[in-house]
């Protein structure tokens, strides 16, 4: 049997690489042994997907990457290295050339747009006692209070930055819709998954966080990528 490849999980808005604890857990128990996951700036695109390169020119070997949310839009900015064999969009942003994850917003606005805060540093929070509503409302209450509180806020202006070249017109790509995802509208992910002609798409009754609430599914799809690489 092939060695299984490499798995790089790249976390998205309000939130770290922890996000990914139990997908991790789960390949883990699948016998992935090489398993990475990116701590992004939230600056901009361009320095979390140079962030992501820099992890991904560390490994040896095939290297599947999978983005959750604007995590996507960094994987389709970042996948372009030789040994990136597949990219795996779970509830995420994957722009086109020129288009950049705020755009997208902006032409079907998602549920929980209303519950998004701006500090005064520039900063873009989901208002904390809008968080388990808004990212996780298939979460506990003490799940999302976690996730809410320890939330990793982005630059806003990071929103409006454009993606240049595509990676997945490139590359094998796998989609996870979120039906009821509140923070990227499910028809924007609907349509996103459908340009990119993946390998597969599936719909899952989740939330924006997937990873934690269905880490089952989540996990399937990525050992499906990951078989394909190997």
């Amino acid at each position: 049997m092939a060695e299984k490849p490499a798995i790089v999980l790249v976390h998205g808005f309000w939130g770290g690489a922890a996000h990914w604890g139990k997908v991790i857990a789960e390949l883990h128990r699948r016998g992935f042994g090489s398993l990475h996951a990116v701590e992004n700036p939230l600056t901009s695109l361009a320095d979390d997907a140079e962030r992501t390169r820099k992890m991904v020119k560390q490994i040896d070997g095939p290297v599947v990457l999978v983005g959750h949310s604007y995590g996507g839009a960094v994987i389709t900015e970042a996948g372009d290295l030789p040994n990136v064999t597949g990219l795996v969009y779970i509830a995420a942003f994957a722009p086109d050339a020129g288009e950049s994850p705020g755009r997208i917003s902006q032409e079907k606005p998602p549920a929980a747009i209303e519950n998004l805060a701006p500090d005064s540093d520039g900063y873009l929070w989901v208002k904390q006692d809008k968080f388990h509503e808004s990212f996780a409302q298939d979460l506990s209450a003490e799940e999302a209070l976690v996730m809410a509180v320890t939330q990793k806020a982005p630059l806003a202006s990071t929103f409006g930055d454009d993606v240049t070249a595509p990676t997945w017109r490139a590359k094998p790509s796998w989609y996870q819709i979120s039906t009821g995802d509140r923070m990227i509208h499910p028809d924007n992910e609907r349509r996103m998954a459908e340009r990119m002609n993946p390998r597969r798409t599936i719909e899952l009754d989740a939330s924006h966080a997937s990873p934690a609430s269905q880490p089952g599914p989540v996990t399937d799809l990525i050992e499906e990528a990951a078989g394909a690489a190997a």
